[in-house]
C-alpha cells in the first residue's frame, strides 16, 4: 500500500504542477540582506512600475501596507487575503497574503517578502509555492540570507535565470554596553531611563500589558502592540507612535513583520520566550530581526540596542554576531486536495485526520529539493473536525483543517467547533450582536473583544469558503470598526498586571 501511494504522488511532480509559472520563462532575483537594508524598496519601485504585479505578504497587515502604498503612487492595486476581497476595477497589481496568490494568473512582477518564513512549521509551504509557483516573468525574492542554499539549489533545478544582490544596513546598529538596569534587574531602576523612540520588547501579552501601564504612570505616552491585536489596531498603535502622540512603544515580536516605525533604540525586557512548549532563549534569527528594527534609515543616524540585564547583553551580543543559517536542506511542501483524495480512495477513510496523519508520516517524496511540510497544526484540527462533524464530507472537511485557529486556544476552538457544527447542519450562523459593552469605557473587557476581533477574522475567512452559512460580511466591517475603536481605547487606560514574569520569576528564586 505504502508503495503504490509513494509512486502516486511521485506522478504529481510539484514544480510541473505550476503550468503558468513553468510557461514564462522567469528571471529571479533575490534581494538579501537584514533589517533596515532597503532589500524591499527597489524591487518595489520595480513592482510600482510594471504594467501588472503582485506583492506576497506574510501578514494581512504588511499586504494592507503595500496596497495603500501603491494606491498612494497611483498604481490601482487590490487587496486579497483570506478574510478580504477588495477588487478595484480594472487594478492590474495586486497585495495578498501570501496564502492567497493566484498561480494561474500571469503578471510581469512577483514580490515575494520574507523568504525566511520558509523555516515555519506552519506556513512555510506557502513560500515553497510561491518561490516556484509565482507566475511573474520577474520575480523578487526578499528576505534574510538564512534560507538561500536551498532556494538557489531548487531554481538552478529548474533551469531557471536568477541574480542575488546582498545588502547591507544603512544604517550601523550598536549594541550598549549596559544594561537599563545594570548588573541585576529592579523594575524601579528603569524609571528615568526610557528615552523618546524606544520600543521595550516582551514575549507576553501581559507582560506588554504590564510594563505599558507602569510606564504610563511614569508618564510617558506609551503605544502598545503584540500578536492578538488585529492589524487594524496595530496601524493605529503604530500611527501614534510615528506622530509622536506616544514616545515609546512596548510590543512583542509582532513588529518584526509588517510595521516601519521610527525606532531610535530597541529595548529587550528578556531574552526568553515561551514558544508553545516550553520557555527557551531567542534565536539568532530572531534576535537580527527585531533588534535590526531599531535606527529607521533617514530617521535616526545609528540604532541602538539593549536589555534589562547586563548579562542578557552576552546572548544578545552572541546572536548578533554568530550565524542565522538555517538547516534547511529542503523546501516543505504540503498535500494537495487531490492528494488527500488519491489517499482517501486508497485507505477506504473519510477521516481527514487519518489521511493528513498517513500522508506527514508514510509518504515521501523521491526529491532532492522538497520535503513533505510537518502538518501538525493541520492534523490537530481535522482531530477536530473529525470528532465533531464525521458526516461532513471530505472537501469541507479539508476546507476547516487549514482554518486560522489556534487549536490549543480555548475560546478560539470553541468558536471554531460552533461555525463548524453550522455547517454540518445546514445552518446559518450570523455574526454577534446586541454587545452592550462595547459603548463602554472601561477596559475589563479587553481580552473579552481581543477574542471577539479573532472570532469575527474566522467568520470573514469562513465566509469566503461557505457564503451561504456565514452570510452577513457586508455586516462585518463595521462589527470589526467597533471592537477595534474599543480596544484602542482601552489600551490607553489598561492597569496591567501587578508583575511581568521576570519579576515573578525573581520572586521565586
Amino acid at each position: 500500500m505504502h508503495k503504490q501511494l509513494t509512486e502516486t504522488l511521485a506522478l504529481h511532480d510539484f514544480p510541473n504542477s505550476f503550468k503558468v509559472a513553468r510557461s514564462l520563462n522567469r528571471h529571479i532575483h533575490f534581494h538579501l540582506g537584514p533589517t533596515n537594508s532597503g532589500k524591499t524598496y527597489q524591487a518595489l519601485l520595480k513592482l510600482q512600475a510594471a504594467k501588472s504585479g503582485i506583492y506576497l505578504a506574510p501578514l494581512r497587515l504588511l499586504a494592507m501596507e503595500i496596497r495603500d502604498r501603491l494606491m498612494e503612487a497611483g498604481v490601482p492595486c487590490n487587496l486579497i487575503t483570506g478574510e478580504e476581497r477588495q477588487v478595484i476595477p480594472g487594478a492590474k497589481h495586486t497585495a495578498c497574503t501570501i496564502e492567497m496568490m493566484n498561480p494561474i494568473q500571469a503578471v510581469d512582477v512577483a514580490i515575494i517578502d520574507e523568504i525566511q518564513m520558509l523555516q515555519d512549521e506552519a506556513r512555510g509551504y506557502a513560500w515553497t509555492a510561491a518561490l516556484i509557483g509565482a507566475p511573474a516573468k520577474e520575480v523578487f525574492v526578499c528576505g534574510a540570507n538564512s534560507v538561500t542554499a536551498p532556494c538557489v539549489s531548487a531554481i538552478k533545478a529548474l533551469g531557471e535565470a536568477y541574480d542575488i544582490t546582498h545588502l547591507e544596513r544603512k544604517t550601523p546598529l550598536l549594541l550598549e554596553h549596559e544594561g537599563l538596569s545594570g548588573k541585576k534587574y529592579n523594575r524601579f531602576n528603569l524609571k528615568g531611563k526610557l528615552q523618546k523612540g524606544d520600543a521595550i520588547i516582551a514575549f507576553s501579552r501581559k507582560d506588554v500589558l504590564t510594563l505599558s501601564a507602569r510606564f504610563r504612570q511614569w508618564g510617558h505616552g506609551v503605544a502598545s502592540i503584540y500578536g492578538a491585536l488585529s492589524p487594524e489596531v496595530r496601524r493605529t498603535e503604530s500611527k501614534r507612535f510615528c506622530e509622536g502622540n506616544a514616545d515609546i512603544l512596548v510590543a512583542t515580536d509582532a513588529i518584526g513583520m509588517g510595521l516601519n516605525l521610527p525606532i531610535r533604540r530597541i529595548i529587550f525586557s528578556t531574552i526568553d520566550k515561551f514558544d508553545g512548549v516550553a520557555s527557551r532563549p531567542i534565536n539568532a534569527t530572531e534576535v537580527r530581526q527585531i533588534a535590526g528594527r531599531a535606527g529607521r534609515f533617514g530617521i535616526y543616524e545609528t540604532g541602538f540596542v539593549t536589555a534589562f540585564e547586563d548579562d542578557e547583553l552576552i546572548h544578545l551580543e552572541h546572536m548578533l554576531t554568530t550565524s542565522d543559517l538555517a538547516h534547511l536542506e529542503k523546501l516543505p511542501i504540503s498535500p494537495s486536495f487531490q492528494h488527500l483524495t488519491e489517499i482517501a480512495e486508497k485507505l477506504h477513510t473519510l477521516k481527514i485526520s487519518e489521511i493528513l496523519t498517513y500522508f506527514s508520516e508514510r509518504i515521501s517524496i523521491n526529491s532532492d529539493f522538497f520535503e513533505i511540510a510537518p502538518l501538525k497544526t493541520q492534523t490537530q484540527l481535522a482531530l477536530l473536525v473529525d470528532e465533531h462533524a464525521p458526516k461532513l464530507n471530505l472537501k469541507d472537511k479539508f476546507i476547516f483543517s487549514t482554518a486560522p485557529v489556534g487549536w490549543d486556544k480555548s475560546s478560539e476552538k470553541d468558536y471554531f467547533l460552533n461555525c463548524l457544527d453550522c455547517v454540518a447542519h445546514h445552518q446559518t450562523k450570523a455574526l454577534p450582536s446586541n454587545i452592550a459593552w462595547l459603548n463602554s469605557s472601561s477596559p475589563k473587557h479587553l481580552e473579552e473583544a481581543e477574542d471577539l476581533s479573532k472570532d469575527i477574522s474566522l467568520y470573514a475567512w469562513l465566509g469566503h469558503k461557505f457564503p451561504k452559512h456565514f452570510y452577513q460580511l457586508d455586516e462585518l466591517p463595521a462589527l470589526r470598526n467597533m471592537i477595534s475603536r474599543y480596544i484602542e481605547a482601552a489600551l490607553l487606560v489598561q492597569a496591567g498586571y501587578k508583575d511581568t514574569s521576570k519579576e515573578l520569576m525573581y520572586q521565586l528564586i
